[in-house]
């Protein structure tokens, strides 16, 4: 299968096995991907499983024709890649080895030797050529192994992702992508999402048209969906917006409860709910909604004083990939001494920013009308944000909207009269309360600084500590004069028609400009309050936590250059050029300073 003029697969399908890396169950089989880049040398990327040594030789015979590799590169040590790399090193006397050090050192441990004579060890930065076509090694430790590089070819722009962007599934089998690669990727790569994020960084200077991961399909269009799950998924956000509840029942009376929260939940307008036994449903398939919903209800029984055997594996499961930015419920069952909440949530204590509801559900043996009320009260604390959202069943007067207001971080949106538009500011304020009024400053030389002045209406929406660095990038970094910043959202409305954010807001104001005041740099909107509704409790994001926390930290050490002090991003050399425009966030020079 040709992929460029110059790249071919040679990789192989396995419908033989069952289960992948001997726990997760993959019916329709998995993909063991190679390629060969042809120039005046030839590389191959990777080898495949050994059960398919033969096969993958012969497809490599059949690329190469009459020539012979130069190169076998390495990205990453797990046998189902490295596992034919003594054959292959036996098939082909003549070519040299490219990987990292750590990979040649896991060599010795699987082959008994590190090819010392037959190797070119590369690190981050290092390049080989191969003609027209130049390899660009990019360091990736932990993803999901420490010796893993990636390999980027300039020419073609493809990215060589290793295990990178892989799926569940061969590649004769027509499946969604996500569903599987989401599994693959919360059960395989799930803990390391600081280093998967790393490599975001990395890759985002790339102009990358291809991606050739180690499983699962070659990637040629629509990148930015791909890329923009990978940074969902390694930020711990919310991917889809509903209520995932696991549960285990013994006798039937924690599934009866689990059945009425969840038409509660429906009946308060919760868009979906995943409900999952954990008895009886496929473990990884259970940790996987657990990731991809921002809310989650845990429902047990208490059993030897402790919690069911299938609920202690799912949360053991959960707190082993890093779970973390959740909302969690908790519902307890027992017949003489319930412990089961209270043993949850000491197994989730070291997960990050976990709320609980006020809510927990305590059931004695079987439902009854006190545990009924406190399911209800549940559902209307998990489904307060959706019925705010809703323009039918929202409090439009909620004034405690502006108690939301602090030294905070907001997104102003507006209106062109042909996009949404959305902007970043941190000056927001209640000016009086009778009338009720509102100063939003901006400065003049953004986008919405203009619209607003010409429609003379805006929505502001209150940030709250949830709101991950791709908000700011969003808002922050580029201009919504060239750039549509909803392309890849489904926004709500207010009844002023403005869009309002449906993730990370805590509450927002329809704005009415009553009076402008300019002051030279930005200009002051004095605003009425036409509409108001909390969304959520969680706490105002501030400038400080902003910066403590969600604010990428520059991983500058052993680095010489400049990094930008808006987003982190990190110039190498000894000059920064003076029309130099940061790739990341488009700042240019005056917002970059010398790493010390």
């Amino acid at each position: 299968m040709k992929i460029t003029n110059d790249i071919i697969y040679v990789g192989v399908n396995d419908h033989k096995i069952d289960l992948f890396e001997g726990q997760y169950d993959v019916p329709n089989g998995m993909a063991y991907n190679s390629y060969v880049i042809l120039d005046s040398k030839v590389a191959v990327m990777d080898t495949v499983d050994r059960n398919f040594t033969h096969e993958w030789l012969n497809n490599l015979d059949d690329a190469l024709g009459d020539r012979k590799p130069d190169y076998l590169v390495v990205q990453h040590m797990e046998p189902d890649h490295s596992a034919n790399i003594f054959n292959f090193m036996n098939n082909y006397p003549d070519a040299t080895i490219v990987s990292s050090q750590k990979a040649f050192a896991m060599m010795k441990n699987f082959f008994g030797t590190e090819f010392e004579d037959r190797r070119i060890v590369v690190k981050e930065g290092d390049t080989l050529e191969l003609g027209s076509h130049t390899l660009n090694f990019v360091g990736a430790p932990m993803v999901h192994w420490p010796e893993v590089i990636v390999t980027y070819d300039s020419k073609d722009k493809v990215l060589f992702s290793a295990d990178g962007f892989g799926k569940f599934g061969a590649l004769d089998v027509e499946e969604d992508w996500a569903c599987e690669a989401r599994r693959y990727y919360i059960g395989i790569v799930g803990k390391y999402g600081a280093q998967v994020q790393a490599l975001l960084k990395k890759a985002a200077g790339l102009d990358i048209e291809i991606i050739c991961p180690l499983h699962g399909p070659i990637l040629t269009e629509n990148l930015g969906y791909y890329i923009g799950l990978y940074n969902t998924w390694s930020s711990y956000a919310t991917e889809t917006e509903g209520i995932m509840i696991a549960y285990t029942s013994v006798y039937g009376h924690t599934k009866a409860a689990v059945e009425k929260l969840a038409d509660m939940l429906r009946a308060k307008g919760c868009p979906k709910v995943a409900v999952n036994d954990l008895a009886r449903e496929d473990m990884a398939e259970c940790v996987e909604d657990a990731f991809r919903y921002g809310k989650i209800v845990l429902a047990t029984t208490t059993y030897n004083a402790e919690i069911f055997p299938f609920m202690r594996e799912f949360i053991n499961h959960l707190t082993e990939r890093n779970f973390q930015n959740k909302t969690v419920g908790l519902i307890e069952n027992g017949s003489w001494a319930p412990l089961a909440a209270k043993t949850m949530k000491k197994m989730l204590e070291g997960c990050k920013n976990i709320t609980y509801t006020n809510a927990t559900v305590k059931i004695m043996s079987a439902l009854n009308e006190q545990s009924s009320a406190q399911l209800e009260e549940m559902a209307d604390e998990l489904c307060r944000d959706y019925i705010a959202q809703n323009g039918e069943t929202a409090n439009k007067n909620d004034l405690t909207a502006l108690f939301k207001i602090g030294y905070g971080l907001y997104v102003v949106t507006s209106n062109d009269g042909k996009k949404d538009n959305g902007l970043i500011v941190n000056t927001v304020t209640q000016v009086t309360n009778s009338p009720n009024r509102v100063a939003v400053c901006i400065n003049k030389q953004n986008y919405s600084h203009h619209v607003i002045k010409n429609t003379g209406i805006m929505n502001v929406n209150c940030l709250s500590v949830e709101a991950p660095f791709s908000v700011f990038e969003n808002f922050g970094f580029q201009s919504g004069r060239n750039t549509d910043k909803f392309k890849d959202c489904t926004p709500l409305r207010s009844d002023n028609g403005l869009v309002f954010l449906p993730h990370y807001i805590n509450s927002f104001m329809s704005l009415k400009v009553e009076q402008y005041i300019d002051l030279d740099t930005h200009g002051m909107f004095i605003c009425s309050v036409e509409e108001s509704r909390v969304i959520s409790d969680k706490e105002t994001m501030t400038y400080n936590y902003y910066q403590d926390n969600v604010k990428p930290k520059p991983q500058t050490e052993g680095k010489k250059g400049f990094v930008c002090k808006i987003c982190g991003y990190i110039y190498e050399g000894d000059v920064l050029p003076e029309d130099f425009i940061c790739p990341l966030c488009k700042h240019g020079v005056a917002d970059f300073e010398p790493i010390e």
